[in-house]
């Protein structure tokens, strides 16, 4: 028996998931170590396994998720990086787009660059909008510039010249130059990692990518190490913000392409068991211990993104379009100047965590509000791994309490109202800010507190169906089990939509469609598994942002171009509300995604469920305002309930890696692969 282990290392828990070649499903959940995740991600892998009885040889894949990169950035903890650009341009990094991050907070300030302005250099050279070399490179000026850097003891350069996407010419041969006069640094090409046009998010993210580039290596290099001396025969791979996965040598490259690394894998994982349980359309919902991660599905698609801000750094790079709030089971509770009470963005983290983790944690946190409130366990999580100090939790909130003159389970409950809007104006900006309406999608919850605030923030947004996964706290990690290898190729050439253009678009994906050619042999991947998909990023003239559009396979002909045409009317009808249909179009960027497709595995199916009463584990005493306040809530063990069950709520279903909240006037059927349905119903009561 072979088995493959997804492992999802977050800001708060790290996640493991196996599944064996005959369709068996395995999961365990352990703290994350901040100071190496590693660490955490080795000793998962090493319980699931033992608790299985498997060996390391038995592991014929292996993916992970890792926060390394982002959490590097969020931090400003990667290394001293040095850049070298375009003579008159090395103030771009800081004069950026000229926007202030608040339009209405005069007082707000920039975040600071990651690279001081000392340290960015210029050297002579300059290339045309056209690609053609106006200004040779000065190639003594850049081997000065490079000692410069090495001497000030710089650990990365950055290397991002004026229109290098068009003609990389000079940026290979300054790569050169460094690796003649200082090999051991870290070096990043802006034609490599960005070959578009927007010369300040290029910058930006190249320069990203070389900030927490040695830390990843630094990182990888611990991972490979450990599987290794572990006997993992095979070699890791690697989530990426675009919803694949990438090889650790590729990751090494390119880090910039892994800061929503965990959350697409969440994605992922959504969309392959929402398409078993047959739901195409849906609104994902993962609340962890730091944030709240919201994406929104149509036709089992995930949308897609190229620009994003980290920290206050921009980054282009195609990524799903995942929306992120401050607002998971460790979002501190706090009462600002005017005496309102606040939830979030600061978390607690994995240390000192919630103060009901006893690990020196004082201020409450949603987790601690649930656990007062008798929603989550008083006595221990995770399978009773993980024990609970509910005092410190009730401490917590009375000192919250006290300080603003309510009862405890009004401060408790309002913490959990508030966490329920924050997240519910997340999913407003994916659904009803572009034109989709929310009711029309079942709400997959998962992450291991969105099965507890699921109920309530469907009510919020009227969604009439939540689906709760059968393994909601370890749906990330199951994710990296189904994802595709994947990486995008991309290249920037603004060209009127018309056929005169048909030689320059039909040459333009041959080249890109050869560079895929190249990666799937790098990749190994057979001909059955490659697939390739092409995206035309277009707008009207004189717009200044772009909508992408699919570009059907084969030579692209007239009428093709009047098929692009009409598809990107539709696209700006649907995001903008109108289309100028007599208005000239361009074709801006040339994009292709590879992907290494990989069969999703058949998981094993429920059998039917006969008595619901030997899932009844005990009844708790739990607040629930939507039933009149306290009132006696049953417990039911998930792992005990069948297919066809169906649970009337109030009611409460713990499993190891989650709980799950199903509130008065709602009902949950269990589906033939474990997963709960939850919709609404009649009228209920708590029991007295």
């Amino acid at each position: 028996m072979t088995v493959r282990v997804g492992v999802d290392a977050g800001g708060t828990f790290t996640d493991v998931c196996l599944i064996t070649s005959e369709g068996r499903l395995e999961v365990y959940k352990l703290a994350s170590s901040p100071s190496d995740p590693s660490d955490a991600i080795g000793r998962g892998v090493d319980s699931i396994l033992a608790e299985g009885s498997y060996q390391s040889s038995d592991v014929e894949y292996l993916g992970h998720g890792t926060t390394v990169a982002t959490n590097a950035l969020l931090q400003t903890r990667g290394v001293k990086t040095g850049v070298l650009t375009t003579a008159g341009f090395r103030d771009l990094l800081e004069l950026g787009r000229q926007q202030r991050p608040d339009l209405y907070d005069l007082q707000v300030d920039k975040p600071d660059v990651l690279v001081p302005r000392h340290l960015r250099l210029e050297v002579p050279e300059r290339a045309l909008a056209t690609g053609e070399i106006r200004t040779p490179l000065d190639r003594d000026a850049v081997r000065e510039a490079v000692r410069a850097l090495r001497n000030a003891e710089v650990e990365s350069i950055a290397v991002c010249l004026l229109y290098s996407y068009l003609n990389p010419v000079h940026e290979d041969a300054i790569g050169q130059i460094i690796a003649e006069e200082f090999p051991d640094a870290y070096l990043s090409m802006s034609h490599d990692v960005l070959a578009e046009f927007r010369e300040y998010e290029r910058l930006s993210t190249t320069v990203v990518n070389s900030f927490v580039g040695p830390i990843m290596s630094r990182y990888i290099r611990r991972l490979r190490d450990r599987f290794e001396q572990a006997g993992i025969p095979v070699e890791p791979y690697i989530t990426q913000s675009n919803g694949g996965i990438i090889s650790l040598d590729v990751a090494s490259e390119t880090p910039v392409r892994t800061v929503l690394s965990g959350p697409a894998a969440g994605v992922v994982g959504a969309i392959d068991v929402a398409r078993k349980a047959g739901f195409p359309n849906l609104i994902t919902f993962d609340m962890g211990g730091t944030s709240t991660d919201v994406a929104l599905i149509n036709d089992g698609e995930p949308s897609m993104k190229l620009d994003q801000t980290v920290a206050g750094h921009p980054i282009r790079t195609p990524m799903l379009d995942i929306n992120t709030v401050g607002a998971g089971g460790g979002s501190i509770a706090w009462i600002d100047s005017g005496g309102h009470l606040k939830v979030g963005p600061q978390s607690a983290g994995a240390v000192p965590g919630p103060a009901c983790y006893d690990q020196d944690g004082e201020e409450a946190t949603v987790t601690d509000a649930n656990v007062h409130l008798g929603v989550l366990s008083r006595d221990a999580l995770l399978g009773g791994r993980m024990p609970i100090d509910a005092t410190r939790s009730d401490a917590a909130i009375k000192t919250l309490a006290e300080r603003l003159g309510l009862g405890t389970e009004q401060v408790a409950q309002g913490m959990l109202d508030l966490a329920t809007v924050n997240m519910a104006r997340a999913i407003r900006v994916i659904s009803v800010e572009r034109g989709y309406d929310p009711r029309d999608y079942a709400l997959v919850a998962f992450g291991g507190a969105g099965p507890l605030h699921a109920g309530r923030l469907a009510r919020e947004l009227e969604i009439p169906r939540i689906m709760v996964p059968a393994i909601p706290g370890i749906l990330c990690a199951y994710g990296l089990l189904v994802a595709d290898l994947r990486t995008d190729f991309s290249r920037t050439q603004v060209i009127p939509v018309t056929d005169e253009s048909l030689e320059i678009i039909n040459s333009s994906y041959s080249a890109l469609e050869q560079e895929a050619s190249t990666w799937f042999d790098r990749e190994q991947l057979t001909g059955n598994e490659r697939h390739t998909r092409r995206i035309a990023d277009m707008r009207y003239v004189g717009q200044n942002y772009e909508l992408p559009v699919p570009v059907p396979d084969g030579e692209v002909t007239g009428e093709t171009l009047a098929d692009l045409r009409l598809a990107f009317h539709q696209a700006h009808e649907q995001a903008y509300g109108y289309a100028a249909d007599d208005e000239p179009i361009q074709l801006v960027t040339f994009r292709l995604e590879a992907f290494g497709v990989v069969s999703p595995p058949e998981l094993d199916t429920l059998a039917a469920g006969e008595n619901l009463a030997d899932a009844l584990t005990d009844n708790r005493h739990v607040w629930m305002p939507e039933a009149g306040g306290w009132g006696n809530v049953p417990l039911y063990d998930r792992t005990k309930l069948g297919a066809g069950m169906v649970l009337q709520g109030p009611a409460i279903v713990e499993q190891m890696d989650s709980t799950t909240v199903i509130l008065p006037d709602q009902r949950a059927t269990v589906d033939r692969y474990g997963n709960l349905i939850i919709e609404e119903i009649g009228k209920g009561q708590v029991s007295a």
